[in-house]
Order: structure tokens, then sequence, then C-alpha cells
């Protein structure tokens, strides 16, 4: 049954103001309805006046400190401790850091390329040569699995795109294999190969969660928290903003203005009108 515009407006606005859903559902909601007049009903309604677009609110996002961070990785071992610091140390997204090949990692140039990353865009990134020697170790250690695996008839990752039927050998290459491969292959439903995942994003997900309880951390950081404390200590440390949204892969400066809000210390920096009362107030 279709509405008339005045009812459309008044259903929108009543999203926006009842306060019962998020921003990004009411004005999904919104498109929907666009999308049903426009390109089901064939019918242009043209602008819906009275409707309140929703805004999403403006939040802070979860830092730790460079302390803070110490802490948790030192909670961490094996693999996971491995790429905590690569989400740290190179401002990289968890599914970034899980879909990492070898070739993407350059040891001579310290340097990572993050393929199709969000927005389907690839970027530089550093590689930190804190963990350059571990990270060797790892890849070597798995080189000698690959080859086993190869020698068995198995050896195979899923490629990008039309790549597979491009080259359809180059599921076994070293080059395009996984930094951080899962620990058992599974069966293609399609084309009944075997084949090796990179590893689960959900075991490095609670390992964190389990690194950062025992650590004592009262702030709620997830894989995610490692990035925003990337950018924000980067900042700290005197960097240019256009470097960092360069590294972080932003579009945008103003995503990146976001952690600027550490260099506001102390309430924008300014001395509370308390402090200058002297020692002796706190009782």
């Amino acid at each position: 049954m279709e509405m008339a515009e005045s009812e459309i407006a008044e259903f929108l606005s009543n999203l926006a103001t009842a306060g019962r859903v998020s921003a990004s559902t009411q004005n999904q909601a919104f498109n929907s309805l666009l999308f049903l007049y426009h390109d089901v009903l064939n019918k242009q309604i043209g602008r819906v006046a009275g409707v309140v677009r929703a805004k999403r609110p403006h939040r802070l996002p979860v830092v730790l400190t460079k302390a803070e961070v110490k802490k948790v990785i030192d909670h961490m071992n094996g693999v996971p401790r491995l790429m905590v610091i690569l989400l740290y140390g190179a401002g990289l997204r968890l599914m970034e850091c899980c879909r990492l090949r070898i070739k993407d990692v350059d040891f001579s140039r310290n340097e990572i390329v993050i393929r199709a990353g969000k927005g389907d865009k690839d970027r530089h990134t550093m590689l930190p040569t804190a963990i350059k020697e571990s990270l060797v170790g790892h890849i070597e250690a798995n080189r000698g699995r690959h080859q086993e695996d190869v020698a068995t008839g198995l050896g195979r990752v899923a490629l990008p795109n039309a790549l597979e039927r491009k080259y359809p050998n180059a599921g076994r290459e070293w080059a395009w294999q996984w930094v951080f491969p899962a620990p058992q292959p599974y069966t293609d439903r399609i084309t009944g190969d075997k084949r090796r995942h990179h590893l689960h994003e959900s075991v490095l997900q609670r390992s964190v969660r389990e690194a950062v309880v025992k650590a004592g951390i009262s702030k709620p950081a997830s894989c995610h928290t490692f990035r925003h404390s990337f950018a924000t200590h980067l900042l700290e440390d005197g960097y240019d903003i256009r470097t960092v949204q360069e590294l972080l892969g932003h579009r945008d400066v103003s995503t990146t203005m976001v952690y600027t809000h550490v260099l506001n210390r102390g309430g924008r920096g300014v001395r509370s009108p308390a402090d200058s009362l002297g020692a002796g107030i706190e009782g």
C-alpha cells in the first residue's frame, strides 16, 4: 500500500525524534522508502518536506596509553601477540591484518602494502622493526608447512577477484600465501578443493579480550583500539596529521581529526581554577 508524502514525512520524522532507533537505522529506512518509490513503484515523489535526517552522534575513540598498550601485549604470546603488535605498530584494521599475504610484506623497505582495504583502496604503511625478526621467523616456519602442503596436493589459497581463473596455479605460489594462516585446511564447497584460510579474526579478538582483562585495563578496549592508539600516539609524537591520514587510509582528513582530541589535554589544555587553590583542599 502506498503512503502519501505527508505520511512518509511523519513516519521518518517520528523515527528521527522518538529516539527508538539509531541514526543509521533511520537513514536506512529513509533510503529504503526512496528506493521503493523510485525503483519499484516508478513513482517520483521528489523532495519530501518536513523530514528530519538523523545525524550520527559524535563519539571519541577509546585510546590506550603507551604503557597500557605494553601491558596488554605483555599478557599475550604466539601469533596473536605478533598480530596485535602489527595492529598497533602499523595502524592496521583487524581484517587487514588477518588477510595479509606474503607478497605484501617488504622486509627490505620495512613496509607493508594493504591491498583492497576499506573503500577498496590500497595503501602503504610501516613494518615495525621491533617485530621484524620475529615475523621473519614466523614466516619461515610457515614456508616449511606450505612446502609440505604442496607435496601432499594441498597448499592452495583463495585469490581475489578473477585471478583464480586467469592464473589457475597462482593459489599454490608462496607469494600468495597468508602471513597468518589457519592451522587446519578447509574444503571449498563449490570446487571441492582443499585450501587454507587465514586465521579467523575471532581468535585474535578473544586473545585481546583475555589480555585486556589480565592486564587490569578498565577501558573497553578491542582490536580496533590499537589502531586508534596508533594514530593518537603518532600525533602526540608530533607527526603531521596528513601523514597520519595516509597511513590510516582515510579519504578525508576530517576523519583523522578525531584523534586530535589527545592534544587537548586536561580540558583543552586549560588549567582548572581548583588547582590554583593550593594543597590541602582535598580534605
